[in-house]
């Protein structure tokens, strides 16, 4: 039986979930803006104390590995390093849409929602990370969980997956996606989980996987990926121009 501590820190959700094997058996969270820094650590603390589970008990750490946030992204590897090294503990990283698209298709299941347009091609799933205006991280996903559209950084118009709504329903969600709804949602084959976030409890079926195949990182060597390079914006000084 596995016990992994997951870390999800991409968007702006600082989220610690604690599994056995396929149970969860606590989750902290917040979505307040900033507070991964402040939180992460607490979080972790919190839930192996409440759980009586332990940290020097954990077989592995998982951690979102991106894209999304340069900053949260940062966070959420460096704690998942710090422990691993301290503990000689396993790290795995797991896709940020990758789990995404993961928890996207539990909960349609669980919800059991049917859209009233008629497909002729299988649901697909479209996690989207905002970036900014009408940018988004994104990628698409069968109900197998496979990538069928790479991870890519898109700007969104009208047009944008019309070659996959032609004949998928694709549902999409995120808080990438509702930015985008008013553009998207005209389309029939255009379904929107709405109030879906990014969440460690979406990461245990991807991280179990690689627990399972022994696909773990080099702490060493291993980064975040963050799909866009980082630029720094200026700071702003008043008066200096």
């Amino acid at each position: 039986m596995a016990l992994i501590l997951c870390l999800e820190t991409a968007t702006e959700v600082c989220s610690v979930a604690l599994f056995r094997d396929d149970t969860l058996l606590g989750l902290k969270e917040s979505s307040a803006r900033n507070v991964h820094s402040s939180m992460l650590t607490l979080f972790i603390e919190s839930i192996t104390g409440e759980t009586g589970s332990g940290l020097a008990n954990l077989d592995a750490i998982a951690v979102s590995m991106g894209p999304g946030s340069y900053t949260g992204l940062r966070i959420g590897v460096a704690t998942a390093k710090g422990l691993c090294y301290a503990l000689d503990k396993p790290m795995i990283a797991v896709p940020t849409l990758g789990s995404m698209a993961a928890g996207m298709n539990y909960e349609l299941k669980i919800k059991n929602y049917n859209g009233e347009s008629e497909c002729d091609g299988e649901v697909l799933f479209c996690p989207m990370i905002d970036a900014r205006r009408m940018e988004v991280y994104c990628a698409v996903y069968n109900g197998r969980g496979i990538e069928v559209e790479e991870v890519m950084a898109e700007i969104i118009d009208e047009n944008s997956f019309g070659h996959l709504l032609v004949h998928h329903r694709v549902v999409f969600g995120g808080e990438g996606a509702e930015k985008c709804k008013t553009v998207l949602e005209s389309h029939p084959n255009a379904m929107f989980m709405d109030g879906f976030r990014a969440s460690a409890r979406h990461m245990n079926s991807l991280a179990m996987a690689r627990f399972n195949g022994a696909e773990f990182e080099n702490l060493a060597y291993f980064e975040p990926f963050y799909l866009k390079d980082f630029v720094a914006g200026l700071p702003r000084v008043k008066g200096l121009h």
